[in-house]
C-alpha cells in the first residue's frame, strides 16, 4: 500500500539523513522502524505517509493514510470529541458540517481507544499520553487503510501502552496496514512484521523483524551491549530486548539461585 524506492533525504548540502531506503508496507502487516535520536526516523515516517517530499527517490501510495504524530498543540480549545470528529474531514465536501453518522463514528474511535469518558474535556488541558490517545481515535475516525504514527507510546504509562499496542495488534489483524517508530525494540519484536534499521546515512537495513532485531544488530544500532531475551507472560512466551545497564543497586532484583 506505501511502496518507497531509493529514498534519500538531507537538510544541507552533502549532508545525508539516509540514503538508499526501499521499504513496503502492506494491508495487515505492521512495519517498525528503529533507530538512535537524530537518525531521520521521524523524517521517514513524515516521507511515507505523504506529508514531506523526499531529496531523491519515489514513494508511491495505494490508499489513504492517517498521520499520528508523537506530540501535538492546538492552537484553539476544541474539545476532545471536536478533535477526533476532524478525523472525518476527508469524507466531507467543502464547506459540508459532519452528521450524524460521523459523530457515531467518532465516538466509536474514542471508546476502541479507551477515551469516551473525555469526550467533552478540552483537548488542551489533557496529559501527553490522553492527547495521544485522542489523536489515535482521530485516525481511527479517518477510516483509512493505512496508519503511520511517530512513537505511538512514547508518552504513554505502562497500562496504556499496553492498550495501544493490543489495539494496532488487532488493528493489523483486521487488515489495516501499520507503520511506527519506537525506542522500544522489544515493541517492534512483540508487534512487527517487518523492521527498519537506520543506523547511518548509508546504512539502513531492511527485513523480518524476527530476523532482524536480533542482540549483534541491536546493539550496534544503540552503541550499548544488549541481549535478548525469552520470558513467559499469561499469553505465553515471548522475546524481550534487555540493554546492559551495569550492576543493580536492588539486591531484591537479582536472579536467586536453583534450589538443589
Amino acid at each position: 500500500m506505501i511502496k518507497a524506492r531509493g529514498l534519500g533525504h538531507r537538510y544541507i548540502r552533502n549532508r545525508w539523513v539516509f540514503r538508499g531506503v526501499d521499504v513496503t508496507a502492506e494491508e495487515g502487516r505492521v512495519l517498525a522502524v528503529l533507530g538512535p535520536n537524530g537518525r531521520g526516523k521521524s523524517t521517514l515516517l513524515r516521507i511515507l505517509a505523504g506529508l514531506a517530499t523526499p531529496t531523491e527517490g519515489t514513494v508511491t501510495a495505494t490508499a489513504p493514510v492517517a498521520y499520528v504524530p508523537q506530540s501535538h498543540a492546538s492552537a484553539f480549545a476544541y474539545s476532545v470529541a471536536d478533535m477526533v470528529l476532524m478525523g472525518r474531514s476527508r469524507h466531507l465536501r467543502a464547506y459540508a458540517a459532519p452528521g450524524r453518522r460521523d459523530r457515531e463514528l467518532a465516538a466509536e474511535a474514542m471508546e476502541r481507544v479507551g477515551i469516551a469518558h473525555l469526550a467533552n474535556h478540552s483537548y488542551a488541558e489533557l496529559s501527553g499520553g490522553e492527547q495521544q490517545m485522542t489523536l489515535i481515535a482521530r485516525a481511527l475516525a479517518a477510516q483509512c487503510r493505512m496508519m503511520v504514527l511517530d512513537e505511538p507510546v512514547s508518552a504513554l504509562d505502562l497500562r496504556n501502552q499496553a492498550r495501544v499496542l493490543t489495539l494496532l495488534q488487532e488493528l493489523a489483524a483486521a487488515g489495516l496496514g501499520i507503520v511506527l517508530t519506537t525506542h522500544h525494540p522489544d515493541h517492534a519484536l512483540h508487534l512487527a512484521d517487518h523492521a527498519v534499521l537506520v543506523l547511518g546515512p548509508d546504512d539502513v537495513r531492511t527485513g523480518p523483524a524476527a530476523e532482524l532485531l536480533d542482540a549483534d544488530a541491536l546493539g550496534e544500532l544503540y552503541g550499548i551491549p544488549v541481549v535478548t531475551a525469552r520470558v513467559d507472560s499469561p499469553r505465553g512466551p515471548r522475546v524481550t530486548v534487555v540493554p546492559d545497564l551495569g550492576p543493580t543497586r536492588n539486591s531484591r532484583c537479582s536472579v536467586p539461585e536453583a534450589a538443589e
